[in-house]
């Protein structure tokens, strides 16, 4: 067995965990710990207290737990990544890993981001007369942006704060007239919903005055589209050789079902929730607002009129595989959740991360490779054959089987290419009479 706690120290990290499946837990984990360079116990057992939870919201009667898994074989603007996953479903980490080792042969993924811009909006109503509203507003902006940034807890000291202010006009039959006032709030390495709500709500009284309307909604809007990452990468056509298809086959298939998600919105849903299968965990991990990030991706999905695909596929010249992917992801890593849940510390630690861009931009190639991941086995083998030999395990503790037993009853339904949970339960009663 390869020492990798010797060859990380000696060389440079990788992120390329040669059969890191095959592992013990506690093997893993001192892999993990060379990678962090400590010999300290890593925080993976704790979680959080009951007493902690009842801090963070309320009736809380206990805690939750869900897998913490690594997904290995990052390389994104040549820096090498260990991502941390909190999710319950079977082979998605398996897939992940998988493609970003075909990224990576390509030379990994390139990345880039937006300034961290949130969008704070205010409504205003029964406004006498729009146009001439409109022309105030744009007159004092100036004056709209300092008042924003007097308000409490305002990022301004540290290069964020109230950067701009948009004007929308908004017309419905049931309620008539209404302007939207946009306020571009930089939240530097912080997700920002708190401190952009409180600098809306204080900007109330001086639009109501402004306009001569009524204020009546303020508050941010999870359509980050000021706040976007990108991710792009190619896998060489050799890399998807699949039994009887070329490359070349396999590239092409994989762009047919990409443009299918493009047109269509039903493919489409399916095949952007694959892509939130991967980053998703990286969020919720984190310590990170997964609905928020779950809301932003699927409206910007539906920004033209039509939901369509986060991602598309293309053959270069040479017949090899591109992706790229583009989406909203508000994340952070100060406040919220990572300040008081250990676990969320451990996992900004493990991804080196320094800034709420960076972190947003693992995460739009975390995205990308599930959906590799995805359309690749749904182009060639089918989608369940991989998934359903990963989802064995988790028949066999459902049907009853100790967990030092479950690895032997998964193995039993697969050689018999009969994954069901009766058939599960039989083979847990035949191993307990054996016993």
């Amino acid at each position: 067995m390869i020492d990798y706690s010797t060859s990380m120290s000696n060389t440079s990290k990788t992120s390329q965990l040669n059969k890191f499946y095959q592992l013990s837990v506690q093997e893993r984990r001192r892999i993990i710990q060379a990678w962090l360079e400590t010999s300290d116990v890593l925080p993976l057992d704790q979680g959080l207290t009951v007493e902690q939870s009842d801090q963070m919201v309320e009736n809380v009667i206990g805690t939750f737990a869900l897998p913490f898994a690594v997904a290995s074989n990052f390389l994104i603007n040549g820096k090498d990544y260990l991502i941390p996953l909190v999710i319950e479903e079977p082979s998605v980490v398996a897939a992940l890993s998988s493609a970003a080792k075909s990224f990576r042969k390509g030379g990994g993924f390139e990345t880039s981001s937006d300034k961290p811009l949130m969008i704070g909006q205010i409504q205003v109503l029964d406004v006498p007369n729009v146009q001439e509203a409109v022309l105030r507003i744009e007159a004092h902006k100036a004056s709209l942006l300092a008042a924003a940034n007097d308000a409490p807890g305002s990022l301004m000291s540290r290069g964020g704060g109230a950067k701009d202010i948009e004007v929308r006009i908004l017309e419905d039959d049931r309620v008539g007239v209404m302007l939207v006032i946009h306020l571009l709030y930089d939240t530097q390495d912080a997700m920002g919903a708190n401190v952009v709500n409180t600098a809306v709500e204080h900007l109330g009284e001086e639009i109501e005055s402004l306009t001569g309307g009524r204020v009546h909604l303020r508050i941010l809007s999870n359509l980050s589209d000021h706040r976007k990452a990108r991710a792009e990468g190619m896998i060489p056509a050799s890399d998807l050789t699949r039994d009887e298809m070329s490359g070349e086959e396999v590239a092409r298939a994989i762009v047919e079902a990409g443009i299918f998600a493009e047109i269509d919105p039903y493919r489409a849903t399916t095949h952007n929730k694959g892509i939130m299968n991967g980053i998703d965990p990286v969020v919720i991990a984190t310590g990170n607002d997964w609905r928020a990030v779950e809301a932003g991706a699927h409206a910007f999905a539906a920004r033209s009129g039509r939901y369509s695909s986060l991602t598309q596929w293309w053959q270069d010249a040479d017949g090899n595989l591109r992706g790229r992917i583009e989406l909203p992801l508000a994340v952070g890593i100060v406040g919220g959740a990572t300040r008081v849940h250990p676990t969320a510390q451990f996992a900004l630690r493990l991804l080196g991360v320094t800034s709420a861009q960076e972190l947003a931009e693992v995460m739009a190639a975390v995205g990308l490779a599930q959906n590799l991941g995805a359309i690749r086995a749904l182009s060639t083998d089918g989608i369940q054959r991989g998934h359903m030999r990963l989802h064995a395990r988790q028949l066999a503790m459902a049907a009853g089987a100790p967990p030092h037993l479950a690895a032997e009853v998964a193995a039993k339904m697969i050689a018999e290419g009969n994954i069901r949970l009766e058939r599960a339960k039989t083979f847990v009663r035949e191993l307990q009479e054996r016993l």
